[in-house]
């Protein structure tokens, strides 16, 4: 007997399946190229060939790259190719997101195979006026990507996880912007600010997309220059949260430094990371 089903349901049995794949792939692991940046400003494509053989599968660009021509990007995209790694995501100046330059940033991003272009700062912003037109701006970026396969996305520092008028700015973002728009959590600053990056995950399900693992001791010879995993944050928790509540596709370590060589922090980072998210 023929087995027959309407299109509705089919497209609802389709679509609850790819959302139980979703949640069930298992985050991928990056390096923020901030944190081997001097290495990377001499030698970009010896420095990325350096982050593949110790084994990330994956790096987000940051700042500088914005000042590649589209020939170079695509040059840089064959060193990835060759070498296994994907770019995930990009760091940008607010200033990329602005309507004469974002048509460049979504070029740019697209020839490297980066799904999110975030927003690294906002720059000086002094209340809550400001972080709403920062909202705005970035509202604005999730209409210009729209079709291209990429979100936007803000990543936080200390300064919006700081109260103004009783206000974190960090729930400004959240609350006026669409839900494609990545909150890319840097646990680091959040720690530092006092606030618990779990109960933020928990609170904005499904935009967490992107996770900057970078640890912050309490202990004040150290502050952020400690390994991941050997400071404050809680990664267990965090890790628990990210993939069951806040949807995390992307772990990127970053690192501010270390009593180590930038290139020997990061790799140690990395098999910290194997250690703690086995």
């Amino acid at each position: 007997m023929p087995f027959n089903v309407s299109r509705r349901t089919f497209l609802a049995a389709s679509a609850a399946a790819g959302a139980s794949l979703a949640a069930s792939a298992k985050p991928l692991l990056g390096l923020e190229l901030y944190s081997v940046r001097e290495e990377f400003k001499k030698d970009p494509k010896g420095t990325v060939t350096a982050v593949a053989k110790m084994g990330y599968p994956g790096v987000e660009f940051y700042g500088p790259y914005y000042d590649w021509t589209a020939a170079e990007a695509k040059e840089m995209r064959s060193v990835l190719d060759g070498l296994n790694l994907r770019c995930y995501s990009t760091h940008n100046s607010a200033k990329n997101f602005e309507a004469a330059n974002i048509g460049h940033m979504i070029e740019l991003n697209r020839i490297l195979g980066s799904r999110f272009a975030v927003m690294a700062s906002a720059g000086k912003v002094v209340d809550l006026d400001g972080w709403k037109k920062v909202a705005d701006t970035l509202t604005a970026g999730h209409a210009a990507m729209k079709g291209s396969g990429m979100m936007p996305g803000f990543h936080n520092h200390r300064t919006e996880f700081e109260a103004i008028a009783g206000v974190r700015p960090m729930d400004v973002l959240a609350k006026n912007t669409p839900r494609e728009v990545v909150l890319q959590l840097d646990v680091g600053t959040c720690v530092h600010a006092g606030q618990d990056p779990v109960a933020w995950i928990e609170a904005n399900p499904g935009r967490l997309r992107s996770i900057h693992c970078k640890d912050w001791s309490s202990d004040p010879d150290k502050g952020y220059k400690v390994l991941f995993g050997e400071g404050s944050a809680p990664w267990k928790k965090i890790f628990a949260a990210a993939e069951k509540t806040g949807g995390v596709e992307h772990y990127l370590i970053e690192q501010e430094g270390s009593a180590m060589p930038p290139l020997e922090t990061v790799e140690a980072c990395l098999k910290n990371f194997r250690k703690l998210h086995a």
